[in-house]
């Protein structure tokens, strides 16, 4: 199994477009810390590979990456299909930019692909251009393709719905003392991390760009894996209102902090996995290479994803 880190980044980027933070300050002058939207590409087999989230960076991902250049007949392309952790804009925007396609395959659970096609209208706005064809996505490991080696399967981490497919006033408004009862209460999987396993060799790697809380699945998932990428949106909890962003704290908004009382770091730091960082936020720290943040990462045994890395398992 072979994976390829296409960004990441959280929303916006870095930078982001309306931001003069440090963060993104610090991208402008130094293009060399640019990062695009988090995303993966996963290895079905020789000739085919699935996007992990379709970002709004999709068509530059896909440009900075030789596997998955267009060839050799004028049409054919690597690209298989998508899957699909939530139904987040910043992680479903890049499938529009899919419909040159004839037919575009996507692996998303219940919740995800309804909040799609009955809120985001993405069916009625894209079949006219390609064909879609959906998948379900749940517990039991299916073949990333027919006939591959690469199982998947998903753990619901959260029940944090989109804000466009809020449930109700206040969930619209994003308030955070309900996004944390969607966090905690797993009724339904708008949120997941995703289990990949090569049943050739065994390797296993999680995929888990939002994290939300930790639930004992979550915990046995990651305990056997190889690899694992996960959400380092935020450094504390107290980032985005000492940001000046928002006035909701990491966990308010949805993803648990890497440092501090409940942070991620010390959850990862006993696993016999190699640990890396995604979906970094344009205010965390770890945006600057010589962020001190850094060597407390690695004296633990953990890292931030570089884009363009290589994970074979």
């Amino acid at each position: 199994m072979l994976l390829k880190v296409l960004g990441t980044a959280a929303g916006g980027g870095v930078p982001q477009w309306n931001c003069a933070c440090p963060g993104c300050s610090g991208a402008r002058i130094h293009p060399d810390r640019r990062r695009r939207h988090a995303s993966l590409a996963v290895r079905a087999d020789d000739d085919h590979w699935y996007l992990i989230n379709a970002t709004p960076d999709l068509a530059d991902q896909i440009e900075s990456t030789p596997a998955l250049h267009p060839g050799p007949a004028a049409r054919r392309s690597p690209v298989a299909g998508v899957v699909l952790t939530d139904a987040e804009l910043d992680h479903t925007l890049g499938i529009a930019r899919l419909r040159e396609a004839d037919r575009v395959e996507i692996l998303a659970t219940g919740p995800v692909r309804s909040a799609l096609c009955d809120r985001a209208r993405l069916d009625d706005v894209l079949t006219p251009y390609a064909e879609l064809v959906w998948r379900e996505l749940g517990p039991r490991p299916v073949p990333l393709r027919e006939g591959s080696a690469v199982e998947i399967s998903a753990v619901p981490v959260s029940g944090k719905r989109p804000r466009y497919a809020a449930a109700g006033p206040d969930a619209a408004a994003g308030s955070g003392a309900v996004a944390t009862a969607y966090a905690t209460a797993y009724v339904e999987p708008w949120v997941v991390a995703l289990r990949l396993r090569d049943r050739r060799t065994g390797g296993t790697a999680v995929y888990a760009p939002a994290l939300a809380a930790w639930p004992d699945a979550f915990q046995a998932a990651i305990a056997e894996a190889d690899h694992v990428l996960l959400d380092g949106t935020f450094w504390d909890d107290d980032e985005p209102c000492r940001s000046g962003f928002s006035t909701r704290t990491a966990t308010g908004m949805g993803h648990l902090p890497i440092a501090g009382p409940g942070g991620t770091a010390a959850r990862l730091a006993p696993l016999a996995a190699r640990c890396c960082y995604t979906h970094i936020n344009n205010t965390n720290p770890l945006v600057d290479p010589d962020a001190p943040e850094h060597k407390r990462l690695a004296a633990l045994g953990l890292a931030v994803a570089a884009e363009g890395m290589e994970i074979a398992l």
